[in-house]
């Protein structure tokens, strides 16, 4: 090699030595640096800058991964029992951006047999301001905090899990509490436990009413009682007896009452439409229509559900229960109980 050439090969290797060695050095004293300023940050700030961060994960993985979710009632037992703490996954159907505002898209949709979290069809809203305060105070303590109450102090229903039960084309009514079902495609009607077994779904439907001809035949009574009121007359003693044992059971099938309400009421002004309508409802059943599901309750005397608000659009789902990760204790047992104590409504 000749000398020039050497002589260069140094002053490479002496320059490549002096910005390792400028490097390093200011690295070292960034790193004094900022430890001074750590010992003389405050506790509190230092402490509140830790929980901001947390905060902020906690937020981020609640939104648009995993929520946390604590079930409040006994619509869904013995799936999952009151005081269950699920996670909900999020991601899978497409988080919305914000709580409440702008959905974003997924490939994936909600398939029946999904247990699905949504937003309550039947929920008033207090504002967008308090939605969105109230749903990340719920977040960021993991369930413990709910600030929307109602006047008894009860946290409201803003969100409602259930099952998928009803998809797009299907059709579905009520007898004497047990559904029967008209899926999308099909030419004959069904009960749906015999639905279920043939689609190998395996949860078992919980009823809390004795499903025994007497006990309808007391609510059926009932109802038509309800309706002679309702015209302003008296209604024939024999019913009134029957009506008065209605009250004796500790819970009622609102819809089976109902249905005969209208029934003699229709029957009484046949030409009144309103009357033919509503019961039109009883008779032929729900209709779920494209975009939407219809979410029931696996404890059917006890939910609140889409037989009462109707199918859902399938932008409102939320999320698809995913773990269970701190289990309850109120079993449907403890719950019959408790319901005919009268502890819980």
């Amino acid at each position: 090699m000749s000398a020039s050439g050497s002589a260069s090969g140094a002053g490479f290797f002496d320059r490549l030595q002096s910005l390792t060695e400028d490097f390093l050095s200011r690295r070292r004293q960034i790193r004094r640096v900022n430890k001074e300023k750590q010992k003389k940050k405050n506790f509190i700030l230092d402490w509140g800058e830790a929980f901001l961060w947390a905060a902020g994960w906690v937020l981020i993985i609640n939104q648009y991964l995993f929520q946390a979710y604590q079930i409040p009632s006994g619509s869904m037992i013995n799936t999952l029992l009151i005081g269950d703490h699920i996670f909900v996954n999020k991601i899978i159907y497409g988080p919305e951006l914000l709580p409440g505002f702008v959905k974003l898209p997924s490939p994936f949709k909600a398939k029946r047999n999904d247990i699905i979290i949504f937003e309550n069809p039947s929920y008033i809203s207090r504002g967008t301001v308090f939605d969105i305060a109230q749903r990340v105070i719920y977040m960021l303590t993991l369930t413990k905090v709910d600030i929307d109450k109602d006047e008894s102090g009860s946290p409201k229903a803003h969100l409602l899990i259930k099952r998928a039960v009803g998809m797009a084309g299907d059709r579905f009514i009520t007898e004497r509490g047990n559904l029967r079902m008209l899926p999308a495609g099909e030419n004959r009607w069904i009960d749906e436990g015999e639905f279920n077994r043939s689609r190998g779904f395996e949860h078992k439907l919980s009823r809390l009413i004795d499903e025994e001809e007497k006990d309808y035949l007391l609510m059926e009574a009932a109802g038509r009682a309800a309706a002679y009121t309702d015209m302003n007359l008296s209604a024939p003693a024999a019913l009134s007896v029957l009506a008065e044992g209605e009250k004796r059971l500790y819970i009622s099938d609102s819809f089976a009452r109902e249905r005969a309400r209208l029934g003699l009421i229709r029957a009484a002004f046949p030409q009144e439409a309103r009357f033919r309508t509503v019961l039109a409802k009883h008779i032929q059943g729900w209709y779920v229509s494209e975009g939407r599901i219809l979410p029931l309750g696996d404890n059917r005397d006890n939910s609140r559900d889409g037989r009462y608000f109707g199918p859902v659009r399938v932008s409102k789902i939320l999320g698809r229960a995913s773990i269970r990760y701190w289990p309850g204790g109120l079993s449907l047992r403890n719950l019959n109980v408790l319901e005919r104590l009268g502890s819980i409504k």
